[in-house]
């Protein structure tokens, strides 16, 4: 018998790694043994499949800019295992604009509300794979998926704002799956995620994740941030308070060992940890970074507060590192993901949408396809048009047989400040260029290369610009990549500006 119990626990435990893609026997509630265990339950989807389902395919629902649409309204008891979502939308960040709302049992205030993309560990409203144990996004960033698992007692309602004023959500999937239950635990605790951020960090405060009150326990975070200062911004630590103490009980050494990584960051996933996006360590590079409590909730019987500190290099206005431990005034965003006894207290609310980004200036290339200039005129050159993720399409100019320049006028309607990336498309058949603003090499970024082995949208750092309002140029110069008689190609997507303003301080004394 005993042999027996244990052969069942090593195959539920073989299930749950191969559902989870892990090698590992990965801890979570209610698998295991629950896998081959009956339940009185009753299985149950709400998605957003044609109401038409045997004849028809039209199994979306479009969102017009300020509309929200309810995704599901259930009643209970019952618990949430499963959400998907794919959507086509016009706004090339709308993890930002999209906002993610639940409500338990008929509560007027949300439980849950977080912009799409942070909720499922990336933010900045980048898309990008994740792969963790209660969240995980395919499909370059497409098709994502929780498994948090969402009890309720009464009712549950799923809602999902378009917040932009401008950009529509032409296509919106979904799948809802829960269960129908007989009833739930007295002592059961709800499910809670609060975005919040501070454009910038506040001087001479911790950073607040969280602040709780009630009984119940913190089970993870997704923290991101826009360096306003070169270098390593993760000295800051967590700090955990705990029921009232004023002295935070969990001290942390540092933000990527809170984040379970050391010696600064990298990207990689995790079950439980990870680090989604990095940019780098200049102004204006982005981080996305989770911790998942799952097998080490952090409980609490009246409060909980959750803070790290927002620390790190500094450097002065000459540049020059003066300290590695100074506060500094990076753009911080995070969701705080836990459950607890009812009622909840109300920390933070969603700021509006043009708040949740650095004001961005795009410059779409195809815009300007009738001005663009190729030399010598009688380069043999074949243009296509492609849509692709940054909202717009890309052109595709192909060089038959020797190299040539290729220019860009482009326009700005105003002073345009702030940290620039160039996006382009990379492939087989992609050359390597040389890159000119307005007729000068580009200090961070003198030349491209765009030769890959698959196709793919690529962004290149140009760095800080300071542009006046009117004409300007992009000259992009061939220097070969291909054998001559197959040509090679240039693929033209946008040119990007972040108004992230650079921040330093002047160390007194040094």
């Amino acid at each position: 018998m005993i042999a027996c119990n244990r052969g069942l626990t090593v195959l539920a435990g073989i299930l749950c790694s191969a559902a989870c893609g892990w090698a590992e026997i990965a801890e979570w509630p209610e698998m295991g043994s629950a896998l081959f265990a009956t339940r009185d339950a009753e299985t149950m989807r709400v998605s957003s499949s044609d109401p038409d389902w045997q004849g028809g395919n039209d199994d979306y629902r479009p969102i017009a800019p300020g509309q929200t649409l309810t995704i599901a309204d259930v009643e209970g008891p019952g618990i949430v295992r499963h959400i998907w979502f794919t959507l086509n939308a016009e706004d090339p960040r709308y993890g930002r604009s999209l906002t993610l709302r639940m409500y338990w049992d008929g509560a007027t205030e949300p439980a849950v509300e977080s912009p799409i993309g942070d909720f499922f560990a990336l933010g900045h409203g980048a898309l990008r794979m994740v792969d963790s144990l209660p969240v995980s996004v395919t499909s370059d960033g497409r098709a994502m998926n929780c498994y948090w698992p969402m009890p309720f007692a009464q009712r549950a309602r799923i809602t999902l704002s378009n917040d932009s004023p401008k950009y529509a959500v032409h296509n919106a999937y979904w799948y809802v799956d829960y269960e129908k239950v007989p009833e739930l635990p007295a002592n059961t605790a709800y499910f809670h995620a609060q975005y919040r951020q501070e454009f910038p960090a506040k001087p001479g405060e911790n950073y607040l994740i969280l602040d709780a009150e009630g009984r119940g326990q913190y089970v993870g975070t997704v923290l991101s941030v826009i360096s306003r200062t070169k270098s390593w911004f993760g000295e800051g630590d967590d700090l955990f308070h705990i029921d009232g103490e004023p002295e935070p009980r969990l001290r942390g050494t540092g933000t990527e060992d809170y984040f379970c990584d050391a010696w600064g960051f990298r990207e990689f996933n995790r079950p439980y940890h990870g680090v989604v996006l990095l940019d780098g360590a200049q102004v204006g590079d982005r981080i996305s970074a989770y911790r998942w409590h799952i097998p080490d909730p952090v409980r609490f019987r009246k409060s909980l507060k959750v803070t790290i500190e927002h620390k790190g290099v500094m450097r002065n206005h000459e540049g020059r590192k003066f300290t590695q431990f100074h506060e500094r005034a990076d753009l911080y965003s995070s969701v705080a993901f836990w459950y607890q006894t009812p009622p909840c207290k109300r920390f933070a609310t969603l700021p509006p949408v043009e708040r949740r980004l650095p004001a961005r200036t795009t410059v779409e290339f195809e815009q300007y396809q009738k001005e663009v200039r190729v030399e010598p005129a009688d380069t043999a050159v074949t243009t296509d048009r492609h849509g692709q993720a940054s909202g717009g399409v890309f052109l595709i100019y192909r060089f038959a047989g020797r190299p040539g320049r290729l220019t860009v006028p482009f326009k700005l309607d105003r002073r345009t400040t702030g940290i620039a990336r160039l996006h382009l498309g990379a492939g087989p058949d992609g050359g390597k260029y040389s890159v000119m603003l307005d007729g000068k090499p580009l200090a961070e970024l003198p030349s491209v290369n765009l030769h890959a082995p698959k196709p793919g949208m690529v962004q290149f750092r140009i760095g800080p610009l300071d542009l006046t309002a009117g004409e300007h140029t992009l000259t992009f110069e061939s220097q070969g990549g291909c054998a001559a008689d197959q040509g090679h190609e240039l693929d033209l997507d946008a040119l990007i500006v972040d108004e992230v303003t650079p921040y330093t301080v002047e160390a007194e004394g040094r």
